[in-house]
Order: structure tokens, then C-alpha cells, then sequence
């Protein structure tokens, strides 16, 4: 499944921002796979987090070989050993499983979390051992597909959104500029950001402020 997403979206950020309609339409539509199923999303997110896509892929297949199904009742069944054992470390293991069984016990009521605004969300997923704000965020992009997700602590979000306006720097204040201008689409706009972040636009270059520049003007 891709996250979902058409002409209306298109065509509300076209209308409110002309440098970002450059962008959708050099760039296009963007395919971005999302994990429907909000428990196996938490465990997805938790294994991948400071590790590269690749590494994250690997492991990702490791776990899903050895559970068949990720599920509170195998996560639980398979302790943190075995979990351990396909790649990750022994503190996400525990995360992995304290999530599992606070799942299986009804402590942690995932399907509510489905019906929460993302706000509350936001809140419920990062009380959890080993999810932040910015893990919940994603969490709730590419699983939940929740339509207006811009992420402040996301650094390719922030390189973005320098190299699109040719900033030297994201203040809290210039995104919340931003992600005002993109709501209730923030989404979308996150994946043309990434997209641009990443190099889909061949010669754009990021603005940041140059560590050498910065102890200059310091002096």
C-alpha cells in the first residue's frame, strides 16, 4: 500500500505556495509505501530507528522470517533473545517487547489511538519506551496517513525546506510559517521535501549556514 494522495491535495499546495508548485511539477507524484497495520508500524519504527534504510531493511526481513506475523502474541512469544538476535539491540528488543505486552494486557489501547486526533496520538505513542515525538510522527504519516504530518525534528524535512526557499536556516518560527501555509496537507508537502532532500531534483543545493561561516561570525 502507498500512501494516498491526488489532485485536490495537488492542487491546494499549487495554489498556496508557487515556488513548491515548481517542485510537485518537476518532481510528479510520489509512490511512498505506509504499513496499514498500526501495531507492526510501532514495531517497524522502533527496529529502524539511527540504523540506514538498508540496514533497516535487513533486519525488517529478519524479524518478519522469524514471526511469520507481527503480532503482540509472537513479539511476546519470541522474548527478547530471539528478537535480539535478528539484528537489533538488546535496549530495542525490550522496547519491543514492553510495547507487546502492554498491548496484549489491554495497559496500551491501540485502536483507540486510531480514532485520536494527532495531538493526542502524538501523546499516547510517545509514552511509549523507545518512540519520540518525531518516531509517533512518522508513525502516524506512514501508517495512519494522517494528512497534515510536518515534522520540526525531521533534518530532511529542514534541508528541504533550505533548499526549496534557499534558507540558511529553519527556525521554529519560519516552520510554523511553513506548516501553516501547507495545513491540511502537511503530508504531502513532507514528501515533496524529502523527495527534494534527497536529491530528486538534480542541481539544487542546500543553503545551510557553513560551520566555518558560523565561527566567523562569532569572532
Amino acid at each position: 500500500m502507498i500512501f494516498q494522495y491526488g489532485e485536490k491535495e495537488i492542487a491546494y499546495l499549487k495554489a498556496k505556495d508557487d515556488t513548491l508548485s515548481e517542485i510537485i511539477d518537476a518532481i510528479g507524484m510520489i509512490e511512498r509505501k505506509v504499513d496499514d497495520d498500526l501495531f507492526s508500524a510501532v514495531i517497524h519504527h522502533i527496529a529502524g530507528q539511527q540504523i540506514s534504510t538498508r540496514a533497516q531493511a535487513t533486519i525488517w526481513k529478519r524479524i518478519c522470517d522469524m514471526l511469520g506475523e507481527v503480532t503482540a502474541d509472537t513479539i511476546v512469544q519470541a522474548g527478547k533473545d530471539a528478537l535480539q538476535s535478528c539484528g537489533i539491540t538488546y535496549r530495542k528488543a525490550e522496547y519491543m517487547l514492553d510495547f507487546a505486552q502492554k498491548v496484549q494486557c489491554s495497559a496500551f489501547d491501540i485502536e483507540k489511538v486510531k480514532h485520536m486526533d494527532d495531538a493526542a496520538a502524538i501523546k499516547a505513542l510517545s509514552s511509549l519506551k523507545g518512540i519520540g515525538v518525531w518516531t509517533a510522527e512518522m508513525i502516524l504519516l506512514f501508517s495512519l496517513q494522517r494528512p497534515d504530518i510536518l515534522s520540526y525534528d525531521d533534518l530532511a524535512i529542514q534541508r528541504g525546506l533550505r533548499m526549496v526557499y534557499h534558507h540558511r536556516k529553519i527556525t521554529r518560527p519560519l516552520f510554523e510559517k511553513y506548516r501553516r501555509r501547507y495545513s491540511p496537507y502537511g503530508s504531502v508537502a513532507s514528501l515533496y521535501l524529502w523527495a527534494v532532500a534527497g536529491g530528486a531534483i538534480p542541481g539544487m543545493k542546500d543553503y545551510a549556514i557553513k560551520k566555518k561561516e558560523t565561527k566567523r561570525s562569532t569572532k
